[in-house]
């Protein structure tokens, strides 16, 4: 992928970009609950030459013990390797406690999908030795503003996705304290209704960040440009849902139980050649087409990446060379 910077540029020290959403990397599937310190390193290290300082491991939808698994194990990892470790600033759990209804779903498996609570909560963040730094999680779950309140309480950032809630739920959540939108325009049918639907209903709301997937797959150019023009100044930011797949290439490759078959296109696609699971999209990448296709200035597009990005999620990022 090319570079933030040309090869005309001088190569300063520079603060990292952060991407809070990554579910693997360079061949590497961080679902793999067996994932080994090996794999974790040689992942790190891919993500280092993309000019990443900084990421939340973001777990999809598994059963709770899995996924307390996959908690214990990236631990490991991390105090094994503390300068590989350094770049996991916290952690995504994107599920279980998101809609099973088809469509809404995306990628993810509805088995193990349910209501959330804090006790189940608690079972995570131990696993996680207290780094569990952002939840997504569909509100129309009964008890769910009340799990929103107590972890914004807590300082746990909580991500309203893979949801079909209604306005009134989507207040409830906002009052509790949601404050952002997991990527925005997907894990949603194809078809809805043409005004009233989730993407329109989360897109109005001011208070909250619209996180969007700048690859040109996930959201056509035009879209995501609509999108980026709906919101405040200040209330967007972007991510790669990176799978196994980025900065790796053509290949097949896994996401937890899903196989998944990237093309010579660049495209994570089911096996099949059907829907979208994760991106290949690298956060360099991610700042390139984030000023290309919105008329950013790259310094610009760069700050959306990195601090902007940074302080929405309450991290310090550590200053990353680039030459």
């Amino acid at each position: 992928m090319a570079s933030v910077l040309s090869s005309s540029s001088p190569a300063p020290a520079v603060t990292g970009l952060f991407d809070f959403q990554i579910n693997g990397f360079g061949g590497v599937d961080f679902q793999d609950e067996k994932l080994n310190l090996a794999d974790f390193e040689h992942a790190v290290s891919s993500l280092r030459k993309h000019q990443v300082a900084g990421i939340f491991t973001t777990f999809v939808t598994d059963y709770v013990d899995a996924l307390i698994r996959k908690l214990e194990n990236f631990e490991r990892l991390c105090a094994a390797s503390p300068e590989s470790g350094s770049i996991v600033v916290g952690y995504h759990l994107e599920g279980p406690w998101m809609w099973p209804e088809a469509g809404y779903r995306g990628a993810h498996p509805a088995e193990p999908m349910h209501a959330p609570s804090i006790p189940e909560f608690e079972k995570f963040q131990k696993a996680a030795n207290g780094r569990v730094r952002l939840v997504t999680l569909a509100p129309e779950w009964p008890g769910s503003s009340e799990v929103i309140r107590e972890l914004t309480q807590r300082g746990i950032s909580v991500a309203l996705g893979h949801t079909n809630a209604s306005e009134a739920q989507i207040d409830a959540a906002i009052e509790a304290g949601a404050r952002f939108c997991t990527h925005l325009g997907n894990g949603t049918p194809v078809q809805m209704a043409r005004h009233d639907n989730i993407i329109q209903r989360l897109l109005a709301r001011d208070e909250m960040f619209a996180c969007l997937i700048p690859d040109g797959i996930h959201l056509p150019p035009f879209v995501l440009k609509n999108f980026y023009r709906a919101k405040p100044p200040g209330r967007v930011l972007f991510t790669t849902d990176a799978m196994a797949g980025a900065g790796a290439g053509v290949g097949r490759y896994k996401i937890g139980e899903l196989d998944i078959e990237v093309g010579v296109d660049g495209i994570a696609r089911n096996p099949g050649g059907q829907g979208f699971a994760g991106s290949t999209l690298t956060p360099d990448e991610g700042v390139r087409r984030t000023a290309a296709y919105l008329n950013l200035s790259i310094a610009t597009a760069t700050e959306l990446w990195s601090s902007a990005a940074a302080t929405a999620f309450g991290v310090k990022l550590p200053a990353l060379s680039l030459a």
